[in-house]
Order: C-alpha cells, then structure tokens, then sequence
C-alpha cells in the first residue's frame, strides 16, 4: 500500500516557513500535519503528533536544528538552511538530507523520496517487534497480530490478539509508541482504546468496523470507528 507521507515543519522565519508550507502541499506525497516557528513549541508538541518525518531549519536562536533532531528519538530529518558549513554535522546526525536554501520543489521532491525509501527499508527488513509482555520480554510478529486494545485493568498496557485466537498483554506501552513501531501500511487505529490490522477488515460504516475476527460467542468483531480517527482509516482501506 501508499499513503501519504506526515511530517512536521520547523523554521523561526514566518515567510521561510509559508514558502515552505506552500512547496510541500504542491507535493502529492506529502501531507503536512503542522508547521511550527518555535522550537520549544515545536518539541512540547512532538509527543502527541502521528508523523513520519521533519524537515528543519538549522539556523535559529533559541535552539538550532541540529539540537532539535538529536531528541527526536530516531525520526528521519531533512534540513534546510542557507548554510553549508553545517552539512557534515547533519549527516553526523543521520539526516536524511541536506536542502539549501533557497527550496526548490524539484529539490524538494527528491528529498521526500530519500525518505521515503528510508521508511519503506526499514519496514521492509522488520517482520517484528520485541516487547515487555505478561510473559516477558516477546517478539510479536507483525503476520501474526490482529488486534490491539487498552487493557481493562490497567490502560496503560495493551491487549493484543494473534492469529492463533491467542492474547498476550503488551505492558506499559502507548499507542502513540505502537504506531512508531508497526508497519503504518499495515495497521491502524479506530479510536482511542482500539488499533486493527487492515487485513481484518469486513466491512464497514461511517461508526463501525465489522471484522473478520470470530469471537468466542461465534459473531464477528465490531469495532467503534470515531470521528477523530475516520478520515486517516478510510484513506487506507481505500488505498
């Protein structure tokens, strides 16, 4: 499957930053979740955004572009700058790559396909992930999960169910952090206590998602389809 690239803009300068905005939505492979001028905003907010990568600027007082990426915990960056100096820093840092300014929409097409190549490598060579479960530590193949829901216990773990009809508790890990770590191709969530494998997927209506998934008492597994989580689940099925 193709979906749309997420990502986040990070630049001081208001015009800079509108240039760039402007550029990105030409892109049709790319879809801009938000576009920040502060830094200390740009990382307050960070958490509780779904993106799969950032283009940054370097240049900047409060904090420069290089500190930003260092705490973004892996996420492919693209820089942006006026400046060249700061080229072998960047690729210190794994950047994806390195843009000067001024932007061109050629130029900046190409770094979206590094990216993109980056994503599809990575989900291409992990056929799981290894977890904290109610059994230990746990590689849960991705073939093998189904459904994903908030623990009725405790929702700061997760109760997931294999293809088996088998459940393990995965604990103390959030949703925001399970769609880092799933193929974004493959799954996705419905609202905010339950995430499906596409494959399951029946049927469904503008509120409901009916599964393929049997349940004990023998009647397929419906899931609530919220209004927050809609629009991104229709552009997969659809996909």
């Amino acid at each position: 499957m193709n979906t749309k690239l997420k990502c986040l803009l990070l630049d001081d300068e208001i015009p800079g930053l509108t240039y760039l905005k402007m550029l990105c939505e030409q892109l049709q492979d790319l879809e801009v979740v938000k576009a920040f001028n502060s830094p200390s905003y740009f990382l307050e907010e960070v958490p509780k955004l779904d993106f799969d990568f950032c283009i940054l600027d370097i240049e900047m007082p409060e904090m420069n572009g290089l500190q930003v990426a260092t705490l973004l915990k892996g996420k492919p960056v693209v820089f942006t700058t006026a400046y060249k100096e700061y080229a072998a820093e960047a690729f210190d840092l794994d950047a994806v790559d390195y843009v000067r300014k001024p932007v061109k929409k050629e130029r900046l097409q190409q770094a979206v396909d590094k990216v993109k190549h980056r994503l599809e490598s990575k989900n291409q060579g992990a056929r799981f992930v290894q977890l904290n479960t109610d059994r230990g530590k746990a590689l849960i193949y991705f073939d093998q999960l189904l459904y994903i829901k908030a623990a009725e216990v405790d929702s700061r773990d997760k109760a997931a169910l294999l293809a088996d009809l088998s459940s393990v508790t995965l604990k103390n890990i959030s949703f925001e952090k399970l769609q880092e770590l799933l193929p974004k191709e493959d799954f996705v969530r419905v609202n905010k206590k339950e995430m499906i494998a596409l494959k399951t997927v029946q049927a469904f209506l503008s509120d409901e998602i009916t599964t393929r998934i049997t349940m004990s008492s023998g009647a397929l597994l419906k899931v609530v389809l919220s209004d927050a989580y809609r629009k991104e689940f229709i552009q997969r099925v659809n996909l």
